[in-house]
């Protein structure tokens, strides 16, 4: 783990529990929280809780206090901001990588913007509050698509994340040999990710390919996607594990 990001932590911790007052991060990518949680065991035992925006996203915000410890309650200081095409008939097909090409063409920090969600007539972005208007104004055309964007409310996790439902026959539960039949590729080329931290369970980086996935963890690659570990369903007649995921579409 970085020496930085765990003393970058316990000094925010160590603030919110001297001042009395929420302190927050910003957006946090999945390397950054695998160090916090790696960084946890050594901080101050002050409350924190981690949030995105919506459940179900990557990037999140971390939050040191609570009402207990502060005396009051303040939210996470996110919004979320849906970005349409003016006109749909003409509009190109635009992905997460066009999207986040633009925004950061009008000079966003990336620590500033968390998941973009993109579906087929919209995509909706979760951002900190400070930028949001701002985002607003300016963002008006992604590719060569002229698009308009405004602060919507949240909608619900499932309207934003869709999943598809998989079904592989694996000898053992190991992460490597679900990575590689979800991804479809080798096994070698699964467990290379490893040592290269590509792989995060549950926003922790996993450095074991043998390693047991337990239902419900979410498990992302980088480079390739996310999934939610469903569990063994049953045993084919060969003693295979039928093993079921959620894969994020």
């Amino acid at each position: 783990m970085d020496d930085n990001a765990q003393k970058r932590f316990c000094e925010l911790a160590s603030r919110a529990w001297n001042t009395g007052s929420f302190v927050f991060t910003p957006f946090l990518d999945l390397q950054g929280l695998s160090s916090f949680q790696e960084a946890l065991p050594s901080l101050p035992k002050v409350p924190w809780q981690l949030f995105g925006g919506a459940e179900g996203c990557e990037r999140k915000m971390l939050r040191f206090g609570n009402e207990e410890m502060c005396g009051y309650d303040m939210p996470f200081p996110i919004d979320c901001i849906r970005m349409a095409p003016l006109n749909k008939k003409f509009a190109d097909k635009l992905t997460h990588r066009d999207f986040l090409g633009s925004l950061m063409a009008l000079g966003m920090e990336r620590e500033m913007l968390g998941d973009i969600i993109v579906q087929e007539d919209c995509a909706f972005l979760f951002c900190h509050n400070r930028i949001a208007d701002y985002v607003c104004r300016n963002l008006i055309q992604v590719k060569h698509t002229s698009i308009f964007c405004e602060i919507t409310d949240i909608p619900p996790a499932e309207a934003l994340f869709r999943t598809e439902r998989k079904v592989v026959q694996l000898s053992s539960e190991r992460v490597d040999a679900l990575i590689a039949h979800v991804f479809k590729m080798s096994r070698g080329d699964a467990q290379a990710l490893f040592p290269m931290g590509k792989v995060f369970v549950d926003g922790r980086q996993c450095l074991s390919p043998g390693y047991t996935p337990k239902t419900g963890q979410v498990i992302s690659v980088r480079g390739f996607g996310r999934m939610k570990y469903t569990g063994v369903e049953s045993l084919s007649k060969k003693g295979k594990c039928n093993t079921v995921v959620e894969l994020y579409i």
